[in-house]
């Protein structure tokens, strides 16, 4: 057991490093992670079926620009990263508030980490984020109705649009697929981007949560602007063109290196 957790730890620090330089020898990683060359080529082998990235001669190399790739696999990137954004998000959320949670990894890890709060309303349509939120008895986890997407484990649609325009909520919390050079927010299909907007329409505080790797992903569907959210948590400071728009328009960025240890404040 200990075994499969170390090689899945590598595996998924494998992907991290890809997906921050572009491309890797299999000669660095085996130095880096101080294994054999065998060893790398048997976990990148993994990670390229699993299409998380991608063989290229000599080494390997981010996925090419496609339709997001599974929930599942897309949980392992940069993780540590989504980890310290939920923490420092659950910093800036008191008890007894309520929220609207959007689908995707990072919002789900945000709800996870507000586990030690009290008596919060939670508004979603992200089950994995409705399960966890689940465990703890104090809180009030309400769901839209309809069909959910198998592997994503969410509900999108008319039903999620609706019971995020039946509620104001103190503080809307949601992802995005990615980021174009002019901060156009961008998904992959069309409810993504209806329910992402009916959030920020309805909330009072609203954060984006992403890491560096959406900035310059490619995605098709439009939806929103940077500049419409309150603040912007990331792992690591955007590109200088999406810096210089966020202090433009007056929008709060947030580098979460703090691992969340920060009292919380009252929502202002």
């Amino acid at each position: 057991m200990a075994q499969q957790q170390q090689i899945f730890e590598r595996q998924t620090k494998i992907a991290e490093l890809v997906r921050t330089a572009g491309f890797i020898s299999v000669d660095s990683l085996a130095q880096h992670f101080g294994v054999t060359p065998q060893t790398i080529r048997r976990d990148v082998n993994k990670l390229c079926d699993e299409g998380m990235l991608r063989r290229i001669h000599g080494g390997v190399a981010p996925p090419a620009d496609r339709p997001n790739i599974d929930y599942r696999k897309r949980k392992l990137i940069n993780l540590k990263a989504k980890e310290e954004i939920a923490a420092t998000v659950a910093e800036r959320i008191p008890d007894h508030a309520s929220l609207a949670i959007s689908i995707g990894t990072t919002p789900e890890l945000c709800a996870k980490a507000l586990s030690g709060h009290s008596h919060l309303r939670i508004f979603t349509n992200n089950f994995n984020a409705a399960f966890v939120c689940c465990e703890n008895a104090t809180f009030e986890v309400t769901v839209p109705g309809g069909r959910l997407r198998n592997k994503d484990k969410d509900l999108l649609g008319s039903s999620a649009v609706d019971l995020f325009k039946a509620y104001k909520v103190d503080v809307g919390v949601f992802g995005v697929g990615g980021v174009d050079s002019d901060g156009t927010l961008l998904d992959f299909y069309e409810g993504e981007v209806g329910a992402r907007q009916a959030i920020l329409a309805n909330c009072r505080r609203a954060y984006l949560v992403l890491d560096q790797s959406k900035f310059g992903r490619t995605a098709h569907v439009r939806g929103g602007h940077i500049t419409e959210v309150d603040a912007v948590f990331c792992d690591a400071p955007p590109p200088e063109s999406i810096r210089h728009i966020l202090e433009d328009a007056g929008v709060e960025l947030v580098i979460c290196d703090n691992g969340g240890k920060k009292k919380r404040p009252a929502l202002g």
